[in-house]
């Protein structure tokens, strides 16, 4: 999958990194760089920050690194193909027109085309005789034409082969079906069949218009599963994507409605609440918290009232939190979801419902109180103790002292007796996090624990100076020829761990110089993440010459250790005693 240097260098200058950042993260001049609220993390300090000479961005607080292109593969959830056809798109470039990514992009076009017309046909079933029991559904749900016209909605007839037969009419071919989740295969027949039989069908859109999944509903309450979801395919991936988003995000509303399900969100919609979305038959991922993160600062959790809606809304509160999202929580009594409270109740009274939803602290707290009976000493004992430790992850002290003020009441406790048990509460939690940060060092420092380099460990000298070479010739590339052809050439084979290799070829292919744009399609995220380190950490030091490069060499050929290198246990002391030092 190539793509030019030139191409990527070009698009880079047109999408000068700070101008593109800056439409995500309220950035703020820091000296030569600026910082801003990391986008990929909950933080309430300013830990994100882009390098201008460098044309990268790193986040202290998350580990999250790289250039634009790096940085619009995570903000917009994209492969690096469609992050690169996305920036082209803002800028006005074409993307080239030869080269291997070609046949990439026409497959992802091809795929978006067959899902379009895959979802044309079952809109178009849902009037025929085959789906009556479809349109009872519907007519039962109160659904009418306007709701299945904006979602098109449609039906896949109860056979095996009928949506196969009409795309394979259409020119497309049974793995092609098969690879966008339209078909399955049998491995006991290895005959092709339709993979949605006898179910209402919910096309899932992503925010560029496309087609890119289905979800499945069965037309009664008996057959199981009651939701088939496609599964991930080239253009669609469960956890990055959420229903309806491409209404809610235009909806200019101040919160998102985030509901359990297709037939909820759809019931929120017509009734005049544009700004419902849903995940796609999976609990609430981080990556659809950011998503939502992108376009609002709130969201209200209207789930299911029974006790596994509440458990996941539960679940959902810190992941939408640590996207730095306010959250509140519907309570909803004599109806057991959205759909059926508008039913019985009006869309005014379910307005009235949002607006008065209860804060985090609220739910969980009640949560708490339904478990244990409070006129029992021990129970009211237990259920004090798990409040404490709710208020106790508060940061704000104010929102801290309203909250045991709150628990004191429903609790008919003294508040001095529960901000004294918090406070107990939070220290000991501080001095286990600071134990665990000392414990993360001795293991970063040693190489265990670490993702990127698996090697690291029990190569930790040989890992160090891989990560210097590699760091020195990405800030100096004209020192790359030199160390190849030199009396002891340096090669792919002297790297130690399979990470550094990896690099080091891919500066071989570009002459040296490693273009952080050129490596999203052989290098994860994370990798990109941990190389942008590697030259970040060089840059902040004052002696990046030759010599400290040909010193990493020789250590790296075995050939003499680095005059700095130490005992790995001494070093993790040293930054520990540092770490003591600035807390202080």
């Amino acid at each position: 999958m190539q793509i030019s240097q030139g191409f990527v260098e070009e698009l880079k200058y047109r999408n000068r990194i700070d101008d593109v950042i800056s439409s995500y993260v309220n950035l703020k001049r820091a000296g030569s760089n600026k910082v801003g609220l990391c986008p990929f993390h909950s933080e309430k300090t300013p830990s994100f920050t882009v390098f201008s000479n460098t044309e990268t961005f790193k986040c202290f607080g998350c580990g999250a690194g790289g250039d634009v292109i790096t940085f619009i593969m995570r903000a917009e959830n994209l492969d690096y193909i469609s992050a690169l056809e996305f920036l082209a798109k803002k800028s006005g470039l074409e993307m080239p027109s030869d080269g291997d990514h070609k046949s990439e992009i026409v497959k992802r076009s091809r795929m978006h085309e067959m899902n379009r017309e895959a979802a044309r046909y079952f809109n178009k079933m849902l009037y025929e005789p085959c789906a009556e029991a479809a349109r009872a559904y519907l007519a039962k749900r109160k659904l009418s034409g306007a709701a299945v016209k904006r979602f098109g909605m449609g039906f896949a007839p109860d056979n095996f082969n009928a949506l196969r037969n009409y795309m394979n009419a259409k020119g497309y071919r049974d793995e092609e079906l098969r690879e966008a989740f339209l078909c399955g295969k049998s491995e006991r027949t290895g005959k092709y069949f339709d993979y949605f039989r006898g179910r209402l069908i919910f096309p899932i859109i992503d925010n560029f218009g496309n087609v890119v999944g289905f979800g499945g509903r069965a037309t009664d309450d008996e057959t199981k599963p009651k939701y088939l979801n496609t599964s991930d395919t080239p253009v669609f991936k469960k956890s990055r994507n959420l229903f309806a988003l491409n209404f809610a995000r235009t909806a200019c509303e101040e919160y998102l409605i985030l509901c359990e399900g297709y037939m909820d969100v759809i019931a929120v919609n017509i009734a005049g609440f544009p700004n419902a979305v849903a995940t796609l038959g999976t609990a609430l991922t981080s990556e659809q918290a950011r998503i939502m993160a992108k376009y609002t600062k709130k969201v209200i959790i209207s789930y299911d009232s029974d006790e596994a809606g509440q458990a996941a809304a539960k679940r959902a509160i810190p992941l939408l939190e640590e996207a730095g999202l306010e959250v509140s929580v519907l309570k909803m009594r004599d109806a057991k979801d959205p759909d059926e409270y508008i039913k019985k109740f009006g869309a005014q009274k379910f307005r009235e419902l949002l607006e008065g939803s209860r804060g985090k602290f609220d739910f969980l707290c009640d949560s708490v109180l339904k478990k244990h009976d409070i006129e029992n000493p021990d129970e009211k004992v237990k259920a004090a103790h798990e409040i404490c430790a709710l208020i106790a992850e508060i940061y704000s002290s104010v929102e801290r002292s309203v909250y045991i003020a709150k628990a004191a009441e429903k609790l008919s406790l003294e508040a001095k007796s529960l901000a004294s048990d918090v406070e107990r509460i939070r220290r000991r939690k501080q001095r286990e996090e600071s134990g665990e940060k000392m414990r993360k060092i001795i293991s970063d420092t040693s190489g265990y624990g670490d993702r990127i380099n698996r090697e690291m460990v029990g190569n930790t000298k040989a890992a160090r100076a891989e990560e210097t070479i590699l760091g020195i010739i990405m800030l100096k590339p004209e020192l790359f020829e030199k160390v190849r052809s030199g009396e002891a050439p340096l090669t792919a084979e002297d790297f130690k761990t399979t990470f550094g290799r990896r690099i080091f070829e891919a500066m071989e292919k570009m002459q040296g110089k490693v273009d952080i744009g050129m490596l999203g399609a052989e290098f994860s995220v994370e990798e990109i993440a941990r190389i942008t380190d590697m030259q970040h950490r060089r840059a902040q030091l004052a002696k990046n010459d030759e010599t400290v490069l040909y010193d990493s060499i020789a250590s790296l050929k075995n050939e003499k250790h680095v005059a700095d290198s130490g005992d790995e246990l001494a070093d993790a002391m040293k930054i520990i005693q540092s770490k003591k030092k600035t807390v202080k």
